[in-house]
């Protein structure tokens, strides 16, 4: 088969197609002839040398697939309501970029009804990763008001599009007027520039000084300061990434006198079952809205699998709006 690999940690360059053997499903996993593959942060975060394989995975990159289930173990696939010819998009720990991939089958989802598998492509990892952090860790709630840092992010506009489906209120910071509006257009009900304006400054005007319920980070660093003077009482910021540094100073009276709660995870090296009951509560409480149009994929270009190196230089240089996808058609 041929798949993208990554020849030695370095810029977008260093990727490259090549030839390798298509692997073989195991107990509990599914083989998929992949259609497209989802482009994500952490990829060129390992193709840097920042982000190891955890250990089993498949060196090559890529952690989100849609395609056909070709093979596998039919009881498992029979346990989750799957069969050989699906067409299933799937969370994986890595091997992603490649014209078959194995998974397990508890990270499979089908495909939504009334999505091409590019669109599909573009689900699991930021679906799971916003599930299990908005929702599970940060316990966001109908009424509730989340800020999303970088809303035009794959992470952002999935989290805009989900917890307002599901209830909540929403705010938005953007680098720019332009992605402010496609935050807007995304159903968030309300966009701040960062570059321009002081978001906790912002946040306490639209709140009237209450703050926000739910904070979902992608920077740590020195917004961390700045986010705990959102945080309403009993706020819980959730970091899922740490682009601005992983040191922090902050106002600890703040976190005893509101009660706040500072919380994050990474889903990458959590084990089969946790990302299988993630799984399960998109099926049931996600996907039938995807299904109807209430949310949507937001997909800002698509790629040939051979371009991949095109498609991280586009990730790194930021101007993108929504999800990087490789199509091996």
């Amino acid at each position: 088969m041929q798949a993208v690999e990554i020849r030695a940690f370095g810029g977008p360059e260093v990727l490259r197609v090549a030839e390798r053997p298509v692997p073989a499903p195991g107990a509990g996993e599914v083989l998929i002839r992949v259609s497209a593959s989802g482009v994500n942060r952490p990829d060129v975060l390992q193709r840097t040398g920042n982000y190891p394989v955890p250990p089993g995975a498949s060196d090559l990159p890529g952690l989100e697939v849609a395609g056909v289930i070709e093979s596998g173990d039919e009881a498992a696939m029979a346990a989750a309501d799957l069969k050989i010819g699906d067409r299933v998009c799937a969370l994986v720990a890595g091997g992603g970029y490649a014209q078959w991939c194995v998974a397990p089958v508890g990270q499979c989802l089908p495909v939504p009804q009334g999505l091409e598998d590019v669109a599909a492509a573009s689900l699991p990892e930021t679906f799971f990763t916003v599930w299990s952090n908005a929702f599970d860790r940060g316990r966001l709630q109908p009424g509730e008001t989340l800020l999303v840092q970088g809303g035009t992010s794959g992470i952002g506009v999935t989290a805009i599009q989900m917890a307002k489906a599901l209830g909540a209120r929403v705010i938005a910071t953007a680098g720019s007027d332009d992605k402010c509006a496609a935050c807007l257009a995304l159903g968030a009900d309300h966009a701040i520039n960062y570059k321009t304006r002081d978001f906790v400054a912002v946040v306490a005007e639209l709140t009237g000084k209450r703050g926000v319920d739910v904070i979902l980070d992608m920077v740590a660093g020195a917004y961390v300061s700045r986010e705990i003077e959102c945080l309403a009482e009993d706020g819980r910021l959730v970091i899922i990434a740490v682009q601005g540094g992983v040191k922090a100073e902050f106002n600890a009276g703040l976190v005893l006198r509101r009660r706040l709660t500072i919380t994050g995870s990474t889903l990458r090296p959590r084990p089969v079952a946790f990302k299988a009951s993630i799984a399960a509560s998109l099926r049931r409480q996600v996907w039938p809205l995807l299904a109807d149009g209430r949310i949507k994929p937001v997909i800002h270009q698509v790629f040939p699998a051979a371009q991949a190196a095109e498609a991280h230089a586009l990730m790194e240089s930021n101007q993108h709006v929504g999800k990087i996808v490789l199509s091996w058609a």
